[in-house]
């Protein structure tokens, strides 16, 4: 997609964010079809076998990268704009699907238990191409935590991602705080994750201070490499992404996962 057209395209979805929402909430339904009265129905065909959905990508290591990751390269014009997975479904696919229109590929940390809640939300990003990780399963202070509850925490997660995905999940971020402990770092690798995802943009949407503060805030700090750190269930954080999009755009950033960020 070309700057100018992708630019087009943020325009248009900047109006239709309410309809996007309003639509994630609605089943669509087909409208029965008529014989017409004169010839026969045509003999049932045989239902084909569904597809096996494919396997989710798993965690990837990234030899001399540090075990806490909170940037990419600085010498690419390239970002990350990372998601905890919480809240709102219909909010979380309206986010989904301004990305996809406007050609971005996000992160998603996923609260497990929200994933129990809507299971079907891990296909869904998925199948929009972009990358699915943990951020624990209760989404609880886990740097206040002994060994043994932090480690539930990270492996509840990661069992539910691979009981709906067939993966654990490219990535680990901790909840409730930006950087891991070393303890909660060394029960992230034991539970298979080689990093922790950090970030070093915060765009402060929980604080829900109006979409044109996130894009402000955002903007202000954002560089090649930066992942910043986003939330869904959040209206300003919906409201704010056209704008979002469209800025990283006329600067030359482009969005993509974090995998994406930090392969050569």
């Amino acid at each position: 997609m070309t700057s100018t057209s992708r630019r087009s395209a943020l325009r248009a979805g900047a109006g239709a964010l309410g309809a996007a929402v309003a639509d994630t909430l609605a089943t669509g339904c087909g409208a029965p079809g008529s014989t017409g009265g004169a010839a026969p129905p045509a003999p049932a065909k045989r239902p084909a076998a569904p597809a096996a959905p494919r396997r989710a990508p798993a965690p990837h290591r990234f030899p001399g990268l540090p075990v806490q990751i909170t940037n990419g390269p600085r010498d690419r014009p390239r970002v990350a704009l990372t998601f905890h997975g919480q809240g709102d479904p219909a909010t979380a696919k309206a986010v989904l699907a301004e990305a996809e229109r406007a050609g971005a590929h996000l992160t998603v940390l996923a609260v497990g238990g929200w994933l129990d809640t809507y299971p079907r939300l891990a296909r869904r990003i998925l199948d929009g191409g972009h990358d699915l990780g943990n951020h624990t399963q209760r989404h609880l202070t886990i740097s206040a935590m002994g060994e043994r509850e932090a480690y539930a925490e990270i492996t509840g997660c990661a069992d539910r991602l691979r009981r709906l995905t067939g993966s654990i999940g490219t990535w680990f971020r901790p909840s409730r705080t930006q950087y891991a402990t070393p303890l909660v770092q060394r029960l992230a690798r034991r539970a298979g994750y080689p990093h922790v995802l950090s970030y070093d943009v915060d765009s402060l949407d929980f604080t829900s201070p109006s979409a044109r503060a996130v894009t402000r805030k955002i903007t202000g700090e954002i560089r090649n490499g930066s992942v910043v750190s986003l939330h869904f269930g959040y209206a300003d954080t919906v409201a704010a992404l056209p704008a979002l999009l469209d800025a990283l755009d006329r600067r030359g950033l482009r969005a993509v996962t974090t995998t994406e960020l930090l392969t050569r």
